[in-house]
This record gives structure tokens, C-alpha cells and sequence, in this order.
């Protein structure tokens, strides 16, 4: 059974505001649970550096942070890996933008 059909045109509506995967994790997460990125890295398992970095948009959610952050913060792994890819995107899009003026 496939849960979310996968299609050449699929996207993501343009006019919601784009959030870091970090953001996210710090304003959704973390901030409601008064949690700090130390706190967070013993419950996950993620090494409190890294979750510096993605919190500063320095370093990319991976599959593997996406699965322990999903466990923890009762959401699913595809969650943090399409807010990732999302960033991502958009990223490259404004640099090619950027490239072509």
C-alpha cells in the first residue's frame, strides 16, 4: 500500500513560508518542550554538535537524524526529509536565480 503517491508533477504550494528543516525543529519542537539541543542530543542520540548545525542551517537533516529525531519528536522520518529536500530545492533555485540576472 503506498501511503503518499509519488508523481512527476508533485510539489509543494509555493506561497507557504520556507522554514530550515533547523527552524522548524528549534520553533516547533524544541522551544514548546523547553528543550535544549543538549537535551535533545540524549534523548535522540545525535551528537549535540550536529544539532548545533542543523539548527543553524549548517548541516543537512540525513535519513539517519530523520529517524531518530521521528521517534523522539513523535513525528515520521519522510517529515523531516521533505522539510529538508524542500530547503534544499529552494536553495538551489534562488542561487540559479541569482546565477541568471
Amino acid at each position: 500500500m503506498e501511503l503518499i503517491q509519488l508523481s512527476p508533477r508533485m510539489s509543494v504550494n509555493p506561497s507557504l513560508h520556507l522554514r530550515s528543516p533547523g527552524e522548524v525543529l528549534l520553533l516547533d519542537y524544541m522551544l514548546p518542550a523547553t528543550m535544549n539541543h543538549q537535551q535533545l542530543a540524549r534523548r535522540t542520540g545525535i551528537r549535540a554538535p550536529h544539532l548545533r548545525e542543523f539548527l543553524t542551517d549548517a548541516r543537512p537533516i540525513s535519513p539517519r537524524h530523520a529517524i531518530r529525531l521521528a521517534i523522539v519528536l513523535g513525528t515520521t522520518p519522510l517529515y523531516w526529509l521533505v522539510l529538508q529536500a524542500r530547503h534544499d530545492l529552494a536553495r538551489e533555485a534562488q542561487r540559479d536565480a541569482t546565477l541568471s540576472r
